[in-house]
């Protein structure tokens, strides 16, 4: 078993959810990995699973109650914040994440989250539909500004029957994974390394309510650059339009159209690495209308003349100041190796990240775009890699270390 958490203390909060089962097992893994599990109870996770069983694989008593005679008579909820290494909240519900984003401390979880000088680590858990509202939206991007890392959610069945989507509490193993990051001491082979990212698609106006767009969601883009952070990078993000959070650690520019990401790229040379995940629209309307384009009975559609918009890869791949490496990637739907090739080559790229993004590419019910797995291709001029099918997180990762080795061989 990993060493990693040998003599680490977690304070494990555990809200009321259906997933506060999980925790459970979540307990067993870290006290098999040498941790010690001091438990937190909400009223709710008592409704799910008892304190007794908790407090029996904890090993430990397990605190309830923030007007506690006994446990707050040397305010307690103020020694169990500063005491431990790392905070755990799992599973986290919309209401704990809501009281931590907004400064409330209304029992002993709260109290205990507010007064806590040390890492927090959230697991979220909850219906699709509550995990997808703009306030926990709001909120969970309030926690992550604020430093709160995340594992999870996951995408799946949930407990009510007939509903799906995203609001899985992380697999107990997928939370330890997460603690042991970041209890672990980071390499940062990338500090003083500045790294621009392009991430998700470019919207280009047709007029007024309408324009042209491809379905990337900006999930692998915002992995990369939040890896590439991890590692210690000055990472400058240029993002387009997307409806997930910026990545923690991460500077980010947002923008609309092609030539709107071009202009801010541009402006953020000189840099280490270029990395091009975004997927831009290669073409936009000649003249985008000032006034919403009626429809008019009897009459077909209007003919849209197109122009092509700028190629950003292939501006930095030929750039004065080109950085040390430029990454390109291709979302191709046949032909992919042959495709990315042609690419590299054409670009002035060092890299290229090739993916089917086809619907039937085996990834997925919907493949790759939108969804959170990625099967890739690194395509070189000394050939081609392949990776197995993996999260986008983990294909971030792999990829972060890859960029971190390349320009450490360059810089030798």
């Amino acid at each position: 078993m990993s060493s990693t958490l040998s003599g680490k203390r977690i304070l494990l909060i555990i809200g009321g959810g259906i997933a506060a089962y999980k925790t459970l097992d979540l307990i067993r893994r870290l006290r098999e990995r040498g941790a010690a599990v001091r438990p937190v109870m909400t009223q709710a996770a008592q409704q799910f699973i008892t304190p007794l069983a908790v407090g029996a694989l904890a090993a430990d008593h397990v605190f309830t109650d923030l007007f506690d005679r006994q446990d707050e008579q040397d305010v307690g909820h103020i020694r169990l914040s500063r005491e431990a290494d790392l905070v755990v909240v799992a599973p986290a519900t919309a209401d704990l994440m809501a009281k931590l984003a907004n400064g409330l401390a209304s029992d002993l979880a709260s109290a205990v989250l507010l007064a806590t000088d040390k890492p927090v680590l959230i697991a979220p858990a909850m219906n699709p539909k509550m995990w997808s509202h703009p306030a926990t939206r709001r909120n969970r991007e309030t926690l992550a500004r604020d430093g709160v890392a995340f594992v999870g959610p996951a995408r799946g069945e949930m407990a009510e029957s007939g509903e799906a989507g995203e609001g899985r509490m992380a697999e107990p193993l997928e939370i330890v994974a997460a603690i042991e990051a970041l209890l672990e001491p980071a390499e940062r082979p990338l500090a003083g390394r500045r790294i621009i990212v392009t991430s998700g698609p470019t919207h280009e106006p047709i007029d007024p309510v309408r324009y042209i767009a491809n379905r990337s969601s900006g999930k692998q883009g915002h992995a990369i650059a939040a890896a590439l952070a991890r590692l210690g990078a000055d990472v400058q993000l240029v993002s387009g339009p997307v409806t997930i959070p910026d990545p923690a650690g991460v500077s980010t520019t947002h923008v609309e159209s092609a030539r709107q990401m071009r202009e801010a790229v541009e402006g953020l040379l000189p840099a280490d690495a270029a990395i091009f995940v975004a997927a831009v629209a290669d073409w936009r309307t000649a003249d985008a209308a000032g006034e919403k384009i009626k429809k008019v009975a009897g009459e077909g559609p209007p003919a849209l003349q197109m122009v092509e918009n700028p190629d950003i890869l292939a501006g930095i791949g030929h750039h004065a100041r080109r950085p040390f490496l430029v990454v390109g990637f291709a979302a191709e739907t046949q032909d992919v190796l042959k495709n990315a090739k042609a690419k590299l080559d054409r670009k002035g790229a060092d890299l290229i990240v090739a993916n089917d993004v086809s619907h039937d590419s085996g990834i997925g019910p919907g493949g790759v775009m939108g969804g959170d797995r990625n099967r890739v291709r690194i395509v070189s001029k000394t050939g081609a890699e392949e990776w197995p099918e993996l999260t986008k997180d983990e294909v971030a990762e792999r990829l972060a270390a890859l960029i971190a080795g390349r320009l450490q061989a360059i810089e030798t």
